[in-house]
Order: structure tokens, then C-alpha cells, then sequence
């Protein structure tokens, strides 16, 4: 049975000044050094941590074709595709992965990418297809 993953905190060995101004992509010292919670990095893994543990218990009580299975199902509910202007609710995925019925902290505080909003079909489509 594998290890369980263990977050570290990461500091710099060797600060990064440079005696120019930082640009947005780049990092300067005050971001090497800003304080970073380790539970930021274990909760953004955590959906990924808890498919890989599912997983793992579901080879060793089924066998290996059940994970394979629900790895293939879940690569072809990724692909389904919508028209560029449309939002995916992603339903297929969360359904498989048992969270459809889970009410959770981006469900109610509305995150982004699951904002309502319409963008001109006409323009988006015309720029997918490089017509513009």
C-alpha cells in the first residue's frame, strides 16, 4: 500500500532579488518568503487525493479492471464537448465520481467558472473558428 502524502512547507534555499522591478510573471523576494498554509496546497488537491484513494481501494477489493473501467468512463465524459459560448456543468463527471448529490463551499459561494453569463454566440463562434 502506498505512503500517504505528507505536505511540506517549501522555502527558497537561495532568494531571487534583483535590482530591477518584478514583473507579474516573475517572483521577487517578498513572494519567496510570503507565508504559504499548508492546508492551501492539501485542499487544492484534495478531490484528486480522494479519486486516487477510491481507486486504490477499489483494485484491491475488485481487481484491476473496475479502476480501468471508471478511469475510461471518466476520460470520455471529459470530452464531451459544448459550443464554445456554453458553460459545462460537468453533471457526467460528478455524477461518476458520486459528488452530484454533495452540496459543497463552491456550490453556494459561486466561484467563476460557475458564473451565469452569455457572451455573444455569434462573435465566439466566429473566433473559434478563425473566420474573424
Amino acid at each position: 500500500m502506498a505512503q500517504s502524502i505528507k505536505v511540506q512547507p517549501v522555502m527558497p534555499a537561495v532568494l531571487n532579488a534583483e535590482p530591477t522591478g518584478s514583473l507579474p510573471g516573475k517572483t521577487n523576494c517578498l513572494s519567496q518568503l510570503a507565508y504559504v498554509h499548508r492546508l492551501r496546497d492539501s485542499e487544492a488537491n484534495y478531490n484528486q487525493h480522494q479519486y486516487n484513494l477510491s481507486m486504490q481501494m477499489m483494485r484491491n477489493r475488485e481487481g484491476l479492471n473496475f479502476p480501468l473501467k471508471m478511469g475510461m468512463e471518466l476520460f470520455a465524459a471529459r470530452q464531451v464537448g459544448r459550443l464554445p459560448f456554453l458553460q459545462s456543468s460537468n453533471v457526467m463527471e460528478d455524477v461518476l465520481l458520486g459528488r452530484d448529490e454533495m452540496i459543497t463551499f463552491e456550490d453556494y459561494l459561486g466561484v467563476p467558472e460557475n458564473y451565469e453569463f452569455m457572451r455573444q454566440p455569434h462573435v465566439v463562434m466566429e473566433k473559434s473558428l478563425g473566420i474573424l
